[in-house]
């Protein structure tokens, strides 16, 4: 049964479920939301720490030794 796996006519039943389901007017919608889960996804993949620029957040943080000055 999955021998060959997925055809090219296996997609069609899947799709007309699918639009089915959906509706034709939220499928734009979905794809472009899905698009840009999977762009966010490989942009992680790329940087997996999570901060591009850590150094850049402790710029704007006033330190101990910066309150003892301004006073």
């Amino acid at each position: 049964m999955f021998r060959n796996g997925l055809e090219p006519w296996h997609v069609i039943p899947v799709v007309i479920i699918i639009v089915l389901v959906f509706g034709a007017n939220r499928l734009p919608g979905i794809a472009k939301s899905l698009a840009q889960s999977l762009k966010i996804f490989r942009n992680e993949m790329k940087d997996p720490s999570g901060d591009s620029k850590p150094e850049d957040a402790t710029k704007d943080k006033p330190t101990d030794s910066d309150a003892g000055t301004k006073a």
